[in-house]
């Protein structure tokens, strides 16, 4: 009997996990519920429970292995790692490509004619020149919301200015009528002393 075979997998308790496969789960850790899934471990659908889903991540990323070995049968120790592998690339792809080419995606819809009228008014704003300095530069990622019915709508909008001075938040309210955009409060906070810059104030 060589060793593999000594191993037993798919048998819960009773399974004998090789001692080699305890260690970290890249796959468990980056894709969680949907690796659970995949790999028969149907405790990782505790990441859908509020708060047990913070434990979860760092349980999975440490016991999925010994997990994922005893609820499922593998024809080998290499095809249990080849298996494992393949999820580590596949969340390692979500991590650097798919969630960054989305956080683009949903930026780049938000840098409309608001964010557009709103970094005119920053990049005009002396108070603002006197914290961050000039030219004043939008960060990369743009939070928020846009909402428009026909002719009208409503932005809010949440980015990072920076300069050669220093860095500040910017919080955007802005509405759309008869399909322009106005905005309605502009405020630019400076996180290193907690103040706000009110660069567009809202009319009663």
């Amino acid at each position: 009997m060589n060793q593999e075979q000594e191993y037993i997998s798919g048998l819960g308790k009773d399974s004998v996990v090789p001692p080699e496969l305890k260690g970290w789960n890249w796959g468990a850790f980056l894709l969680n519920w949907i690796w659970g899934i995949g790999n028969s471990t149907y405790i990782a659908l505790l990441m859908f429970v509020p708060f047990v889903n913070i434990v979860m991540f760092f349980m999975l990323g440490a016991k999925g292995n010994e997990w994922a070995w005893k609820n499922r049968t593998w024809r080998d120790i290499e095809h249990f790692k080849q298996t494992q592998r393949k999820w580590r690339n596949a969340g390692l792809i979500l991590l650097f490509v798919v969630f960054p080419l989305f956080f683009t995606l949903i930026g780049n819809m938000l840098k409309g004619e608001a964010f557009d009228q709103s970094m005119v008014r920053i990049s005009q704003n002396i108070e603002v020149i006197e914290v961050v300095g000039q030219p004043v530069e939008a960060g990369y990622f743009v939070m928020g919301s846009i909402q428009t019915s026909g002719a009208k709508g409503e932005a809010s909008l949440q980015y990072s200015i920076s300069g050669p001075d220093g860095e500040a938040d910017v919080y955007v309210q802005a509405y759309k009528e008869m399909e322009a955009w106005s905005l309605y409060n502009v405020i630019v906070h400076i996180p290193e002393t907690d103040t706000k810059i009110q660069v567009v104030t809202p009319v009663e």
